[in-house]
């Protein structure tokens, strides 16, 4: 996940070599033009989101049955290794993707690792079993064991050496993460917390032989799109929860302000995270690692503004057996950290002078104090949302004629 010198042969997955089903895993440049995500990227985030999705609908089970803390910390675990599992293959894509035939097989088989995990997620809440969801994490994992092994057989010397710590690193993880199957109950939260460190540690200690030659606008841009599949499943997850309303409890009076004010989240979490160009950020390696690490808040916030609409509308019907004010926070407080953590790794690298850089830290104060607003919470939690977008592009705005007229007037040599 940090930079480094790019080869100066071109790689054999790069675009304009000849194919064949088999290749050499070798590095691919970092100054590579015109370097986008393959479909096979896309694939791989698509079925991805199917187990972020159920990560949601056992969130929204949880929160609305009134166990919110167990239901909360079983969605951090289980949306831990969804990511975790998903950012390991999207930046070993980003230096080694050549597409031959055993690549796009091996990540197939992280595919079926991750529909087997999302198999497991509703035993892992109900039940406390987590044996599906590890069973689809080995899968997943050992896949990705299996890649750096072959990138390390391809490398000579420190790159060899780093393959090797990737690949060791995740099986020895591996290992470990049985615990969370046969410890006792009490202890796993404790486990998985040990476990998450070390996992995390894995790559720092790994480029610490040889820096990944990652590229850095194919990286935002898969991060980017890997937002907008949550945020989209946010919004088809919030949908069907209001048609069911509507449909089943002719409940559309009190269900308008949490639609509209859902929708305008939604629509300022998409605007507020593409307005900068974040791949010019990403040059250091303690910057790639931030901001690549940080986006597990992004992802897990987005996802829950989904599962905390649905809570709202079924609260609102009745079905749930939880207070406004509960059901109000489940939707003010991931939107709270969503605005924070894009704010934390995006905006604030882009923003001048006091108040732009105030803008989000103050959006998401105040969409929390949206919390005691009754019925009205959702709604006004939107406008918040829609009228920071608004103050903020105008801020934007006004700078960029401020600069354009201090250039007019100074006076050229």
């Amino acid at each position: 996940m940090t930079s480094s010198p790019t080869p100066s042969s071109s790689p054999a997955g790069a675009p304009g070599h000849p194919r064949s089903p088999l290749r050499r895993l070798t590095a691919r440049g970092r100054d590579e033009a015109h370097r986008v995500a393959s479909p096979l990227e896309l694939f791989f985030d698509l079925c991805f989101v199917v187990a972020v999705a159920q990560a949601g609908i056992q969130l929204v089970h949880a929160v609305a049955e009134g166990h919110a803390g167990e239901g909360i910390l079983n969605y951090a675990m289980v949306f831990f290794a969804i990511w975790w599992a998903w950012m390991n293959f999207t930046w070993f894509a980003s230096a080694y993707d050549n597409d031959d035939a055993l690549y796009r097989v091996v990540t197939l088989v992280q595919i079926a690792g991750v529909l087997v995990l999302a198999a497991g997620i509703s035993r892992a809440f109900e039940d406390h079993d987590f044996t599906v969801v590890w069973l689809g994490y080995v899968v997943m994992r050992l896949a990705m064991a299996a890649q750096w092994l072959r990138a390390a057989r391809s490398a000579e010397g420190r790159a060899r050496a780093a393959a090797l710590r990737y690949a060791v690193g995740v099986l020895l993880c591996l290992v470990g993460w049985v615990g969370l199957v046969l410890l006792p109950e009490p202890a796993r939260p404790w486990w998985f917390l040990v476990m998450a460190i070390v996992e995390l540690c894995v790559p720092i200690y790994a480029e610490r032989a040889s820096m990944t030659p990652w590229h850095p606008h194919h990286i935002a841009e898969r991060y980017g799109l890997f937002t907008i599949i949550v945020l989209g499943e946010t919004i088809a997850a919030s949908t069907v929860a209001v048609k069911s309303g509507v449909d089943e409890n002719d409940a559309l009076g009190e269900l308008l302000p949490i639609t509209v004010g859902g929708l305008l989240i939604v629509f300022s979490a998409w605007w507020i995270y593409f307005v900068v160009p974040i791949h010019g950020h990403l040059r250091s390696s303690r910057q790639a690692f931030v901001w690549g690490y940080g986006h597990y808040l992004i992802f897990a916030s987005g996802a829950a503004i989904g599962a905390g609409l649905e809570v709202a509308v079924e609260q609102a019907v009745g079905k749930a057996h939880i207070s406004t004010l509960s059901a109000s926070a489940a939707v003010t407080l991931p939107t709270a950290l969503y605005l924070l953590t894009v704010w934390a790794l995006h905006s604030r690298h882009f923003k001048t002078g006091i108040a732009e850089q105030l803008m989000l830290p103050t959006a998401a104060l105040l969409v929390i104090c949206c919390t005691f607003l009754g019925d009205w919470a959702v709604l006004a939690a939107g406008i918040v949302s829609a009228l920071t977008v608004a103050i903020g592009e105008t801020l934007t705005a006004r700078m960029a004629v401020g600069r354009r007229a201090a250039r007019a007037t100074t006076p050229t040599a």
